[in-house]
């Protein structure tokens, strides 16, 4: 009966102490997209968007699952609402359609752990 007490108790532990990993991931994954969008903005460089994207979610998955998981929620938020923006912006033309897809695109090769540089474009300064 202790054995199996003891068990339970070392199950309840690890269990809560991977939870709380997982939300100290995903907190500090949140912080690294945060800070990609940050970035994004202060460089407002043509064409660097999907650098941003890609290097937000590399940032946040390398922080483990709790991180991978943030990037994925955060990014598929920010594209669910760019549509519904779009569609009272713009009606149901399709318009941005094309853009989020590529968006989407950087944003799982970032996840996946491949190098975000593979979007940054010429010129980009080298502070980001």
């Amino acid at each position: 009966m202790k054995l199996f007490t003891g068990l339970v108790f070392c199950s309840l532990v690890l269990g809560v102490n991977s939870w709380l990993s997982f939300m100290t991931e995903a907190v500090q994954g949140a912080k690294d997209m945060w800070r990609a969008y940050h970035d994004m903005r202060e460089a407002n460089y043509k064409g660097a968007d999907k650098y941003f994207h890609a290097r937000g979610n590399y940032d946040a998955a390398r922080r483990g699952p709790g991180g991978a998981w943030a990037a994925r929620v955060i990014s598929n938020a920010r594209e669910n609402s760019q549509r519904v923006t779009d569609l009272f912006k713009y009606g149901d033309s399709g318009h941005g359609a094309e853009d989020s897809k590529a968006d989407q695109a950087a944003n799982r090769w970032g996840r996946s752990g491949n190098d975000p540089n593979h979007f940054r474009p010429a010129g980009l300064p080298d502070k980001y």
